[in-house]
């Protein structure tokens, strides 16, 4: 059967990236993805900010931005998925082409702008699971013609917070004019400011849910500690670090390089784990870390859960890899957690840091 999934990927590869993005979510929604038992392995079984996950190999926002095939996702093995970016009311986004391929980079270029069918689509597929297994997050963002980016923030996290896991604050896509600057110390204070106070209302009448904030790797030392020093200040439950970057790394080697928008895949991964490291050393354990950029193995999983992770998030990798990458990054896995004496993922996190 991985065969067949292989094959598909390489077909979808030959098309334009996003329609071959909008056929990949058909089939899956058409039940035609891979199948994987995300707890094969007991080894992998890890807690991350008070939820239980069979393993800590995650989907990252992006790729499902309306909800609409969590339960493929699942069962490809991934051990929590998260859906998004959605913002309050549905937006086109830039204009197209805006998703570039780097072939011979193993990486993606894209400048989307959060295009998505707004929260009232979004909630009503995440209502729909009600019931359901499964750690599914709901990253909210901002419209871009907002003219109160923090209150969009707190309208997505109010209306998504009853049937999600948890919820993430996007405020690291480069793609939304101005929205990285809600990452300086002054914004960031009054976002969260209002998300505590919002999230207090919510957690009275709904229970508690994890909140995480995600961030951008193109960060200095002092933006780390602000952001770290808040983070806990504001009780977020973690941070996951990192989106992509509008950083250009000397060994690019693709024409589509040179194309606006943030990039990711393998050309992103010591970028962001050099930034996941600096979070790691500032917060020293008091705040778990999501990884996320350039994971397209086993081996990279496991460099990041080494540099401070508890879990780690992929995406761009399945353009290259297909869906079956999933399976194939839990059995690595569990073997360099074997080879290396670890017992558990928990044990292994932050082990180059010690």
């Amino acid at each position: 059967m991985s065969t067949i999934h292989d094959l598909a990927t390489r077909a979808l590869r030959l098309i334009d990236p996003e329609t071959a993005h909008h056929f990949a979510l058909l089939g899956l929604r058409a039940g035609l993805g891979p199948r994987a038992r995300a707890d094969k392995y007991p080894r992998l079984r890890t807690t991350l900010a008070g939820l239980d996950l069979p393993n800590p190999i995650g989907m990252a926002a992006g790729f499902d931005k309306n909800c609409e095939a969590p339960d493929a996702l699942f069962a490809a093995g991934f051990g929590f998925v998260e859906c998004g970016t959605v913002t309050p009311r549905a937006q086109a986004g830039n204009p197209k082409p805006r998703i570039f391929r780097l072939s011979e980079d193993r990486s993606v270029i894209n400048r989307l702008g959060f295009n998505n069918k707004g929260l009232d689509g979004f909630v009503d597929c995440l209502s729909a699971r009600a019931g359901k297994s499964g750690v599914l997050g709901a990253n909210v963002g901002a419209n871009k013609d907002s003219e109160d980016r923090a209150a969009d923030y707190v309208l997505g996290m109010g209306r998504v917070w009853k049937c999600a896991s948890y919820v993430t604050a996007n405020i690291s896509s480069p793609n939304t004019p101005g929205l990285r600057g809600l990452q300086e110390r002054g914004a960031l204070e009054d976002l969260l400011g209002r998300l505590r106070e919002g999230r207090a209302q919510l957690e009275a009448a709904h229970g508690r849910r994890p909140l995480f904030l995600k961030v951008a790797p193109d960060l200095d030392e002092t933006a780390v500690r602000d952001i770290a020093e808040l983070a806990l200040t504001y009780s977020l439950d973690a941070l996951i670090v990192s989106n992509t970057t509008l950083q250009r790394p000397d060994h690019l080697t693709s024409d589509n390089r040179e194309e606006a928008g943030g990039l990711s895949g393998q050309a992103l991964f010591q970028i962001s784990t050099h930034t996941l490291r600096l979070f790691a050393q500032a917060l020293g354990g008091r705040l778990p870390l999501i990884g996320v950029g350039g994971v397209a193995s086993g081996l990279n999983a496991f460099a990041k859960i080494k540099s401070g992770a508890s879990a780690v998030q992929l995406y761009s990798a399945l353009v290259y890899e297909g869906p079956g990458l999933v399976a194939r990054i839990l059995d690595d896995l569990d073997g360099l957690l074997a080879a290396e004496g670890f017992d558990s993922v928990a044990e292994a996190v932050g082990a180059e840091l010690r």
